[in-house]
């Protein structure tokens, strides 16, 4: 590796796999965007690639798209390889992730150079203000690149870096290929994006890795099938029956969206109800309420899905209870706008059999008409567990078994025993098991005695289970009264309405000589658990019963004995209680976390791990560990519900990124050398000679030449969007500067003020707007509120109607159609642009600029400062201003003082009213000291 002397460095790397090498190889010696499927170690080549650049010392390279444990990751990780390889001019990573961070302070850190996290927002402001110049980038490495778009800032970044860069590296990475599969030729489009040429694609199946890691140092794999048990197979079949239905009723609703995909298996994907929530959003106004509906009520079964194979049955019972409770309607009320999927007979067989797994017995209603059979009056717990937890033990005792028959590790992975779940709450469930399974409770360890059987034989949840119901039932009683009262509150309104009407007697159906006949005729007919208007209720149990089985299952001496969980360790006497656990000794629960799971390997060295669920990859990462270390054995347990979900998932998970990668392999192998242009937008020379000669000779005018661009100062705070990107992919200068009055200048005479709809709705509420109209007229001759809608949703006010009131008059012109006629009332010389998307809006400004002079940037920023104002003190967080607008007393004119001699929220609250008067003014002072000293227990 030459550095600045010339003299060749020695780099040592962390690359011991064969496919791991041949990468980096590869990005060395070109640019190119790489696709590396899940689990295969990403963040390891990149920090590899990252280190080799690091250690010359002269070199500035620039890291888009890191989150912040990646940062965290990535930092770690330069510091380990500088140690190592000992490299004295390595600097390892600055993170560059807040506007706190003054501008000099910035510029400082690029001259001296380095690696330097930047957030987009922070990047592109300082590279279109030449804080950080283009030219002085070594090279741009861009993580999580399947989220780039033309309108992103990533890609606005790599635009402005490769016109004025074309000697620096740049290169991509993504281990997501699923988006890289979607739309016409989306490989080809992404790296147009990208302004790389050449794609570089790494599947599991690529002949290199299945080399590397299926040589002689594979790991031991045990796959063991759960069977479920017959009431969790049962809930899980009437819950895809529900899926199925909600979406043959969503077909019918006539979206006139493609619905080829929306399937039962799709329906199984994580992210099935997000996709379709998305295809349906720009008609989202104009699908019905029952096809709202549906849509919520498939990301509630996928939840209850999910659920059923990850809480334990109490837990899930709960869990239905409150989403009965949510789709429930209040006594009383005949609205049928509850969710289809509760009208069917499978949504009954969800509640009931979720129930029975918790307890048996039925409600004493003997009472009720037709009853011919005594009914047991006594609720017994059932308590059913999870299956996986009895493997669960199965696996520890054996594990157990195989460590004191082998007591000495022959290898240099320590002997922990190491979890892996879904989440931190089935991590959670997983540690109070182990905690608690031996314990018995003094009625079953008597039974087990009478019987003859070993008390300690055998693991078993009942424990737990107990102080789970418990929990349970005292929960159940106060939801009921919580239930009560809300439906108290419905049944007020509701009797006011019905009043009004004229109703009495027969609230929830018609009189009897206007009721429609049914099929089946009787109220019987209805079938059991539901009433007259079909919905789902399901038979509550009666108080003697719920305290007579809380009697049953009362805390005993075991119970007693048991140490409560701290969720805080205090740390008292560390002294004398302090010490390390020997790592044989330790079993460690932790969920899947991404690439963070390798490090967790790596720092744990387990000789055993058990996957509680399956994640390929988890599976990928597992096998990358072995192969990486010849000396550690690793023994994997993969545990999955066989017929399940679960097990479904996993393998349509494994199908698409397959799929994912066949298509994008073929889409290489077909598609055409793409042309960068190096970031540079042709331009039609017809424009390019009306932009050098100005004709503007009227009125005495004379002829001007001018090779300058036409140029638009925007506030920095309006990089949030995609229109600064499109200006500039129009050959317009973006110059970014904090204005105090509007977002937009493109001349002298000409200031835009850009909202989009739910910003106007915002803007009109806490009257903002009008202050802003009131600035932009004082001080330009051609003001203009630029209303901009998503360029994906219709061009429309109709999808906003519910975020304003329906009924307005002149006496309460509360939508917005009046209030906007009221702005332009109260401000003629105002003008509205009203444009569909950020590429209309991109035009709009281009004509706007024709025959106009350019705009004035330290103008364009002093304009609206008091005299002596420095522009550097006006860049304050948005969030505390915004909180401050809302208080009664603040105004536009009084809130640049406040933030000028306030330093923060909690200041101006504590400030007496003397010195408030003498900030704003005696009436306003008064409003907002009574407003922060006001005793809300007072009314």
């Amino acid at each position: 590796m030459p550095s600045e002397n010339g003299k060749t460095l020695a780099v040592k790397l962390s690359l011991p796999l064969e496919y791991q090498q041949d990468l980096f190889s590869e990005l060395r010696s070109e640019d190119e965007l790489v696709i590396l499927a899940r689990g295969l170690g990403l963040l390891r080549v990149v920090t590899n690639l990252l280190h080799s650049y690091d250690v010359a010392g002269n070199n500035l390279i620039v890291v888009v798209g890191a989150d912040e444990r990646e940062n965290g990751w990535i930092g770690e990780a330069l510091a380990e390889h500088a140690a190592i390889s000992r490299a004295p001019l390595a600097r390892g990573l600055s993170q560059v992730n807040t506007d706190v961070m003054s501008v000099g302070t910035r510029e400082k850190m690029y001259s001296q150079g380095g690696i330097f996290s930047i957030t987009s927002r922070i990047l592109v402001v300082d590279l279109l203000s030449k804080l950080l110049n283009p030219e002085s980038i070594t090279g741009l490495i861009v993580l999580h690149s399947e989220r780039i778009v033309a309108t992103s800032l990533e890609a606005f970044i790599i635009r402005i870096y490769r016109q004025l860069n074309k000697e620096g590296f740049l290169k991509a990475f993504s281990d997501n290929p699923e988006p890289f599969t979607t739309g016409f030729a989306p490989l080809a489009t992404m790296m147009r994006n990208l302004f790389l040429r050449k794609p570089s694609l790494w599947p599991r199946f690529h002949v290199t890795v299945a080399k590397s890691l299926e040589g002689q140092k594979q790991a031991e794999v045990i796959e063991l099938e759960v069977p479920m048990t017959e009431s969790m197979r049962d809930i899980q079949n009437a819950i895809l029956e529900c899926v199925e239905v909600s979406i043959s009723e969503l077909k019918k609703a006539g979206t006139g969206l493609d619905l080829d995909d929306w399937t039962l298996d799709s329906a199984l994907h994580r992210s099935f109800d997000v996709i379709i929530r998305r295809q349906l959003d720009p008609i989202w106004h104009r699908v019905s309420y029952r096809t709202r509906q549906i849509v919520n009520d498939l990301t509630v079964l996928r939840s209850v899905l999910h659920a059923l194979l990850t809480y334990d049955a109490v837990s899930f019972n709960k869990y239905l209870d409150t989403i009965l409770a949510a789709h429930q309607p209040p006594p009383g009320s005949n609205r049928q706008n509850q969710s289809p999927w509760l009208f069917l007979d499978a949504a009954n067989t969800i509640f009931e059999t979720a129930k029975r797994r918790v307890y048996t017995g039925k409600a004493d209603d003997a009472e009720a008409p037709g009853a011919n059979t005594t009914l047991p009056d006594s609720l017994r717990p059932v308590l059913e567990e999870q299956p996986k937890w009895a493997l669960l033990a199965e696996v520890l005792q054996e594990v157990e078994r195989d460590i004191y028959f082998n007591p000495t590790i022959r290898d240099d992975s320590n002997g922990t025993i190491l979890i892996m779940c879904s989440d931190q709450g089935t991590s959670r469930q997983i540690r109070e098991y182990l905690q608690t399974k031996d314990v018995k409770a003094e009625d079953i360890a008597d039974e087990e005695e009478i019987r003859g059987e070993s008390v300690m034989a055998q693991s078993s949840a009942t424990f737990m289970m107990r102080k789970r119901l418990r929990s349970y039932l005292t929960w159940k009683k106060d939801f009921a009264r919580v239930s009560a009262s809300l439906f108290n509150e419905n049944q007020k309104a509701l009797e006011g309405f019905t009043d009004q009407k004229g109703a009495s007697g027969y609230r929830g159906k018609g009189p009897p000589n206007k009721r429609r006949r049914i099929r089946g005729g009787s109220a019987a007919s209805a079938g059991a658990g539901r009433p007259i208007n079909g919905t789902l209720q399901i038979a509550e149990e009666n108080s003697s019963q719920v305290d007579k089985l809380m009697a049953d299952i009362q805390p005993d001496e075991a119970d007693v004995m048991q140490k409560e969980e701290a969720p805080v360790d205090l740390l008292e006497n560390m002294e004398d209680y302090f010490e390390l656990y020997e790592m044989g000794d330790l079993v460690v629960v932790h969920p899947y976390d991404g690439d963070m799971d390798e490090h967790l390997l790596e720092e744990v060295r387990p000789r055993y791990v058990i996957m509680y669920e399956p994640d390929a990859a988890f599976i990928r990462r597992v096998e990358v560990y072995r192969s990486s270390h010849s000396d550690r054995g690793v023994r994997v347990y993969f545990m999955y519900y066989g017929g399940s979900v679960e097990e479904q998932r996993y393998l349509s998970a494994v199908r698409k990124e397959k799929d994912a990668f066949t298509r994008l392999i073929r889409e290489k192998g077909n598609m055409a050398v793409t042309l960068t242009l190096d970031g540079k937008v042709p331009d039609d020379p017809q424009e390019q000679f009306l932009r050098i000669v100005n004709t503007r000779i009227a009125g005495g005018g004379r002829l001007v030449a001018t090779a300058e661009p036409p140029r638009v100062v925007v506030d920095v705070r309006e990089f949030r969007s995609s229109l600064p990107s499109l200006l500039h992919g129009r050959s317009m200068v973006v110059i970014p500067c904090m204005l105090t009055i509007g977002d937009y200048v493109l001349s002298p005479t000409i200031c835009i003020e850009r909202k989009s709809v739910r910003d106007l709705i915002s803007s009109f509420k806490n009257g903002r707007l009008f202050n802003q109209a009131e600035t932009m007229l004082q001080h330009y001759k051609h003001p203009m509120l630029l209303i901009e809608f998503d360029q994906n949703k219709s061009f429309t006010l109709d999808p906003f109607a519910e975020h304003t009131t329906a009924i307005a008059t002149a006496a309460n012109p509360s939508d917005l159609q009046s209030r906007l006629v009221l702005l332009t009332l109260a401000f003629p010389r105002l003008k509205v642009i009203w444009s569909s998307s950020p590429y209309q809006t991109a035009e709009i400004f281009e004509e706007l600029k024709k025959n106009q002079d350019e705009p004035d940037p330290i103008k364009a920023v002093q304009i609206g400062l008091n005299a002596g104002e420095d522009p550097n003190d006006q860049s304050f967080n948005q969030t505390p201003q915004d909180m401050l607008r809302a208080v009664p007393g603040i105004t536009a004119k009084n809130m640049n003082r406040i933030t000028l001699e306030v330093d923060n929220i909690l200041e101006v609250s504590n400030l007496d009213e003397g010195t408030l008067d003498d900030l704003v003014g005696k009436e306003a002072g008064r409003q907002i000291y009574r407003f922060f000293n006001k005793c809300v227990f007072d009314e």
